[in-house]
């Protein structure tokens, strides 16, 4: 269950930056694809429960990156970071 969770907050997560009318600059943007391929080919390996602590590292940087200019993004980088912790990572 905290997989397929999982898999739906970064599909929200990917519907907010295509729909977001405040764009993220291309350096942002590219972090946070980049944070999210790392978080699915962890999970399609099936390696998430043995993830390193990188993993949890880089969404927090990015919930601090993203917090005052996109909140709603924050927002559901916590909601992953909630699930990943529930997960046991």
């Amino acid at each position: 269950m905290p997989i397929r969770q999982l898999q739906q907050q970064l599909d929200d997560l990917r519907q907010q930056l295509a729909d977001t009318q405040q764009p993220l600059g291309e350096e942002d943007q590219a972090a946070l694809v980049e944070l999210m391929a790392d978080i699915e080919l962890r999970l399609a390996s099936e390696r998430a429960h043995s993830a390193e602590a990188s993993l949890i590292d880089g969404v927090n940087l990015a919930v601090e990156r993203f917090e005052v200019s996109h909140p709603t993004l924050a927002g559901s980088l916590r909601a992953i970071l909630q699930t990943l912790a529930n997960m046991g990572i």
